[in-house]
């Protein structure tokens, strides 16, 4: 996959965007990165890419020249366009698995008051939100966007089982996890995980599943199919 992303701030993307998961699909070819600086498409010697609302009000709006001009330059036939900002669409592991499946990505990261309105209109192609509060400008919910997305990318993990066993991947929170040792602290690791018995375990770690969600977002309850729906005899209201 290839992600270019748009934004004031390049600087803000050094180092979490190399680490860990993200470095290992960089350097493996399956995630192709670049981070550019809407400022060299601006066309003074100040570099202004912003000016005062129409309307007045406080703050400054991105401006529609350098941003059209950068996204043409940047796009292709495959490019899907996604602009970060809180009235956006909420971003959610669906939402994750859909950008997974797209061959370029081109994220616009807003800053100040936002962008101009012709932004959205003549070129977006999906706004999305990490959630209902409001940052600095754009580059960390970017940077949460490409992580969840290069996460699900075929042979990022190495085993594929991994991003389908955690949270939200069925609509529900994940089960607890253990490891050695099997007591520590007075506290046991459940009898059935030393068990061996797999049907035993499943079965133990859906209902978990079922118990964390309810407890922890039971708005995610109202959300689920029938092949999650908790059955009659688990207990789950």
């Amino acid at each position: 996959m290839k992600v270019d992303v748009l934004t004031l701030f390049p600087a803000m993307f050094a180092g979490p965007l190399d680490e860990s998961i993200l470095r290992r699909a960089r350097e493996s070819g399956r995630l192709q990165l670049a981070v550019h600086d809407l400022r060299n498409w601006a066309h003074d010697r100040h570099r202004t890419v912003d000016d005062l609302p129409y309307g007045g009000g406080p703050g400054m709006v991105l401006k529609c020249e350098p941003v059209f001009e950068a996204v043409a330059a940047l796009s292709g036939p495959a490019t899907r366009v996604v602009m970060m900002t809180p009235s956006g669409r909420p971003f959610v592991q669906p939402v994750a698995r859909e950008l997974a499946a797209e061959e370029h990505l081109l994220l616009l990261c807003g800053s100040y008051e936002g962008f101009d309105e012709r932004i959205r209109q003549g070129l977006v192609h999906l706004e999305l939100s990490i959630g209902d509060y409001v940052l600095t400008n754009g580059a960390l919910p970017a940077m949460v966007v490409i992580d969840a997305v290069t996460r699900l990318l075929p042979g990022v993990l190495g085993d594929e089982a991994s991003a389908e066993d955690e949270s939200f991947s069925h609509g529900l929170l994940e089960y607890p996890q253990y490891t050695r040792p099997p007591g520590f602290g007075g506290m046991d690791v459940p009898a059935v995980l030393l068990s061996g018995n797999h049907a035993a375990i499943a079965r133990w770690r859906r209902e978990q599943a079922l118990t964390r969600t309810r407890q922890q977002r039971p708005d995610l309850m109202e959300n689920l199919g029938p092949a999650n729906a908790p059955a009659n005899d688990e207990g789950i209201s």
